[in-house]
């Protein structure tokens, strides 16, 4: 009898990374898989994106609604309270035999709670990383210790997950889907994607994401208005702006940028480009530049740089191509001149992605058909202690 993996998604950037591993997942014979979609993908004010899932040919198997219409810190914990609720009465129904989860978000950790009561266990991907400016740190670590098989981006983050108490058998460095994306996916044209975009891509563009610093309340006003002013420094520049993330103060920098745009000619805004559209904007792009961990995970194939800025994405592995700098207008601006130089450009065009080969999908594809051979999963976990001196 074929095992069942129900795959969360609750994001854009999210189902990005999870579509490779569901359509690999998919090819196996021993496995059905569900896809259950929530958060973000659900609300109109994030453009609908669930809309992107189906139009990829994934039927979804239940939409659960969680997002509240605000950013506040009470609001994400009344959303997280909603999920608990709804994925425990999910579980409860429809008992997979394991669920699939990706990264950091606060939705995640809820329903993951959800499935640790219902005693399914979880497959978490991309454990071990760091992001120090972001409450996304303690949820990652949070969600490690739930989990049953772990597959990370890297061997760093392989052994940070088996420092946390988890076996080195259960504990897999897989490589980053986001280098698999970035190296196998069709790219459109450019003249695909300006007619698509309905954005001329004839000067010179860079990609902007910007999200809040949730560990540093109250900045996002001030952050995204610096960031703003250093753009308005660089009129030879052409913008295509996505929109923050659901995350508290996502609003605000939101309701900036499309001000920022209306204003401005050289600039478009998206709720979500999809996978396929933004791959497609970064191959033609002269930089990224924001604080998405796209820009360290992805855009580095692309051999392109990226201006990090301040310290939502602290801790993470950077290639050379990545220039990270504190969020202040003169220091962004001087990030872009750097960015832009004969040197940097040329030491781009060369620097290697720490995440990967590309290869990802078919590694855990593999990696779980053995997991499953077994009868069912002990999850009476021992703690696994590294032997080390403090």
């Amino acid at each position: 009898m074929k095992k069942t993996i129900t795959v969360l998604t609750a994001t854009r950037a999210e189902y990005g990374l999870l579509k490779p591993i569901v359509e690999a997942i998919r090819e196996c014979d021993e496995f059905c898989v569900k896809i259950v979609v929530t958060g973000a993908h659900l609300s109109p004010e994030f453009g609908l994106t669930y809309k992107e899932i189906e139009k990829d040919g994934f039927q979804i198997d239940r939409k659960i609604e969680i997002l509240l219409s605000s950013d506040s810190p009470v609001s994400i914990s009344k959303s997280m309270g909603l999920a608990l609720i709804s994925f425990s009465e999910y579980f409860e129904e429809n008992r997979p035999d394991a669920l699939a989860v990706l990264g950091d978000r606060y939705e995640t950790l809820a329903v993951c709670i959800a499935a640790m009561n219902a005693r399914v266990p979880i497959l978490h991907f991309y454990g071990g990383e760091t992001t120090e400016g972001a409450v996304d740190e303690a949820i990652r670590h949070s969600i490690t210790k739930m989990s049953y098989l772990h597959f990370t981006s890297t061997e760093q983050y392989r052994k940070r997950v088996i420092q946390l108490g988890e076996s080195p058998d259960r504990v897999f460095a897989v490589g980053g889907i986001g280098v698999e994306n970035a190296l196998s996916l069709p790219i459109l044209s450019k003249e695909e994607l300006e007619e698509n975009l309905c954005f001329s891509l004839d000067s010179p563009y860079a990609i902007v994401t910007f999200h809040p610093v949730t560990l540093e309340d109250g900045e996002a006003e001030k952050q995204c208005r610096e960031l703003l002013n250093a753009l308005d420094m660089h009129k030879e520049l052409r913008y295509i702006f996505t929109m923050a993330n659901a995350d508290a103060e996502g609003r605000i920098i939101n309701i900036m940028i499309k001000e920022y745009v209306s204003s401005h000619s050289n600039a478009i805004v998206f709720d979500s480009l999809g996978t396929l559209r933004y791959m497609s904007a970064l191959k033609y792009a002269a930089m990224v530049i924001g604080n998405s961990s796209s820009g360290l995970l992805e855009v580095p194939s692309f051999h392109i740089p990226t201006i990090n800025i301040g310290d939502r994405q602290k801790g993470r592995l950077q290639a050379e191509s990545v220039i990270t700098c504190e969020p202040v207008c003169e220091e962004i601006s001087k990030a872009i001149d750097k960015a832009r130089s004969y040197d940097f450009l040329k030491l781009a065009a060369s620097a290697r992605n720490p995440y990967g080969d590309g290869n990802t999908s078919k590694r855990i594809a593999g990696i779980l058909r053995k997991a499953f051979m077994k009868d069912d999963f002990n999850l009476k976990k021992k703690f696994f202690d590294v032997g080390f001196e403090l």
